[in-house]
């Protein structure tokens, strides 16, 4: 797989996330070319360094596989390669986090939580933070899933304790409730949302310390919730039709004046998902990235750069705005 010329990038999983990455680095004039490895066994580590990156030697490593990606993310750091995850586990987050000695030592980036929901929404809190004095709220909402495994980690995510950063101490909840109606932009509309065990409020406050406020939730429906703790009743769809991501960031503006900006965007998650992951692989190779463990909410990621990319790849990011009598994207 040959594009024009630059970087050499390695993805690891070929499902419907991992598709649209190598879709999108296909598209990036940096890049030379596309090592894929449709494997998603992490037991086979050793044979992937050794066959794909050691002997190839890719820039960046793209990791699309299901959770965990931590066994692989150690490895590849190991073996000196700037790896990217997309992993939307909270046990697999907690772990990915825990690398951050091992990427300082490579002295390579090592971005955590490059998809959708982490990812866009990082990105999306960090432009809305920009145009704030102080930040003292993000909320993350996440609409649809992508491939089969997003959607087994969402059924088992409203079926356990979400942990939400609350007045400064880390709180559980139980997932499927907190019901919300929130908004989504056209030709969504507006979703009941729940609570659910995500790791966006984990790598959220990582990236806003000051927040004392930092919670998540996703769209369900009242069968969603009532199953959520049972296996799932049928096996999930290849890759959801529909998607969006939204985030709402609370603080204070000019003069003091409290403001809240709503960003968000309406497509399938496995296509923001492969936007995000490459927009991030490709700064990463052109050498855009510092060295250590990144968030996609990190001021230090070049994030309007980001967003343009995504915009590129065929993602409008919209804003929610309001008067007295109306209210749209």
């Amino acid at each position: 797989m040959t594009a024009v010329r630059g970087a050499r990038i390695g993805v690891i999983g070929h499902g419907a996330v991992g598709r649209r990455v190598v879709q999108n680095l296909l598209l990036a004039d940096e890049v030379d070319e596309v090592l894929l490895v449709s494997s998603s066994s992490s037991h086979e580590s050793a044979r992937l360094v050794d066959e794909l990156y050691v002997r190839e030697a890719a820039d960046v490593v793209v990791l699309a596989t299901p959770a965990p990606q931590h066994p692989l993310a150690q490895v590849l750091l190991t073996a000196g390669r700037s790896v990217v995850t997309t992993s939307d586990d909270f046990q697999d987050g907690e772990a990915l986090l825990g690398l951050e000695r091992l990427a300082v030592d490579a002295g390579r980036p090592f971005v955590v939580g490059a998809a959708a929901a982490p990812g866009l929404t990082g990105l999306l809190g960090r432009f809305a933070a920009a145009r704030l004095e102080t930040v003292d709220e993000l909320h993350v909402v996440a609409h649809g899933t992508g491939g089969p495994a997003c959607a087994r980690q969402h059924h088992l995510a409203l079926g356990s304790s979400s942990r939400i950063w609350y007045d400064g101490e880390w709180r559980d909840r139980p997932g499927g409730t907190g019901r919300e109606l929130c908004w989504f932009p056209d030709p969504l509309g507006a979703y009941d949302c729940y609570r659910a065990a995500l790791v966006d409020p984990l790598l959220l406050h990582r990236s806003f310390p000051d927040a004392t406020r930092v919670s998540a939730r996703l769209t369900a429906t009242r069968r969603d919730r009532l199953t959520a703790r049972l296996p799932m009743l049928r096996p999930p769809h290849p890759e959801a039709l529909e998607g969006a991501v939204r985030v709402e960031v609370r603080g204070a503006a000019e003069a003091g004046r409290r403001e809240s900006i709503v960003l968000g965007a309406a497509r399938p998650l496995a296509i923001i998902a492969g936007a995000v992951a490459a927009a991030v692989a490709v700064a990463a190779a052109r050498g855009e990235l510092p060295a250590g463990l990144l968030l996609a909410g990190d001021e230090r990621l070049p994030t309007e750069a980001l967003l343009e990319a995504v915009r590129a790849a065929g993602i409008p990011i919209h804003r929610f705005v309001g008067t007295a009598t109306r209210t749209s994207w």
